[in-house]
């Protein structure tokens, strides 16, 4: 594949970016609304999303001081796919983003991590190197932050983690979404034909969103799909009926994931809600390779120095020297993902790991398989044919 091609299908992934936070900007804005017109039902689902991160107090201060004194805030957004947020598998986070949103300013900035980065995971040598998107599986958004911090020198105050399979029960929530199909073809009993507008419950739409091998496109082909789905999804959702109807937000609330309490969200409904107005978006460029059969993405010490530059400067912390801790060790079969001059990082260690299992169950190369509950032997690869 040439340098144009990826370059511009980066371009088509950061903007699902953009659709990604737009949806936590609408779940900040249903319980902005909700404060008012139902306290209980929105507090409700507010603790069922709760969950601890463990994360600790940051750089710039606390999640709670940082909220209360409106000050910038850096928030973990997470995506997963494999299932039921329930589960005792939990899979790996195939979205990785780290969204800013600065009251003062009045904008919002939003990164994207490249899942495929080789790192050393902080807590688990045992298991390293390993991909960055095995980090949470390994040790939640604590050890991912420790990661992020490690290797950009960013600090993280808060976190969300999103199931995109649960986007299913969402989409029958709000009464379905019309989509004109980018692609013919047929799928799990659903058959679609390309620039017919067709109204779709969520079982179809997730149909629509999941087929990957029969796109010529491929994953990126799926990513477009699952764009489209989470846009119509958007349009949906701002509408006010939609979020007055409590069986949406406790739906969504099941989906979710967070240390953000619920006095959190209503504070930042009122404080931080203009900051998403105005959105910058980036992402991390690297340079694809393949090691001992696993495919990786290499990012520089001067692309990760960038990224630490950027989101420490909308936090209005001062730049810091990233770590040249660098564990990329081939560059055989390699190509460019962006046109990003990167440097020549080498040092150390193997690329395949057992991937992590919340049952102890053998892991074989961490390779995900998120239709099945567990890790199936490959070579950390993504086999998920899940949202």
């Amino acid at each position: 594949m040439d340098k144009n091609t990826r370059v511009g299908k980066r371009k088509k992934r950061n903007k699902a970016m953009r659709i990604f936070w737009s949806v936590m900007a609408v779940i900040l804005v249903a319980i902005g609304g909700f404060a008012l017109y139902e306290y209980n039902t929105v507090k409700n689902a507010a603790d069922t999303a709760y969950r601890s991160g463990g994360l600790g107090n940051a750089e710039n201060g606390s999640k709670n001081s940082v909220i209360s004194n409106s000050k910038p805030i850096a928030i973990l957004l997470m995506g997963t796919d494999t299932g039921a947020l329930g589960r005792t598998y939990k899979g790996r986070t195939d979205s990785i983003m780290v969204a800013v949103l600065n009251p003062k300013t009045k904008k919002t900035t939003l990164v994207s991590f490249e899942r495929d980065q080789q790192v050393n995971l902080p807590d688990y040598p045992e298991n390293s190197p390993s991909k960055l998107n095995a980090a949470y599986a390994y040790g939640n958004a604590k050890e991912l932050a420790k990661v992020l911090k490690k290797y950009y020198n960013i600090p993280i105050n808060a976190y969300v983690l999103i199931n995109m399979g649960g986007l299913k029960t969402i989409v029958n929530k709000v009464g379905g979404v019309d989509i004109a199909p980018i692609l013919s073809f047929s799928y799990e009993g659903y058959t679609f034909t390309k620039g017919k507008t067709t109204h779709m419950d969520g079982a179809k739409a997730l149909a629509y969103s999941r087929m990957r091998y029969d796109d010529p496109e491929g994953d990126y082909g799926r990513q477009k799909r699952q764009r489209q789905v989470l846009s119509a999804l958007l349009n949906k959702a701002e509408s006010a009926t939609t979020l007055l109807n409590p069986s949406f937000i406790s739906s969504l609330s099941k989906q979710v994931q967070t240390d953000l309490t619920f006095s959190d969200m209503t504070s930042m409904a009122k404080r931080y809600l203009a900051a998403t107005k105005d959105l910058k978006t980036d992402y991390t460029h690297g340079t694809s390779y393949m090691q001992d059969g696993v495919s990786y993405q290499k990012i520089s010490v001067s692309e990760r120095q960038r990224i630490s530059n950027l989101i420490r400067k909308t936090l209005g912390l001062k730049t810091k020297t990233v770590s040249t801790d660098s564990i990329d060790t081939s560059t055989s079969s390699s190509s460019s993902s962006s046109s990003t001059t990167t440097d020549s990082d080498t040092t150390g260690g193997a690329g395949n790991t057992a991937g992590p299992s919340d049952n102890g169950a053998a892991a074989g190369n961490g390779a995900d398989s998120g239709t099945t509950g567990g890790y199936s032997a490959g070579n950390d690869q993504n086999n998920s044919t899940g949202y």
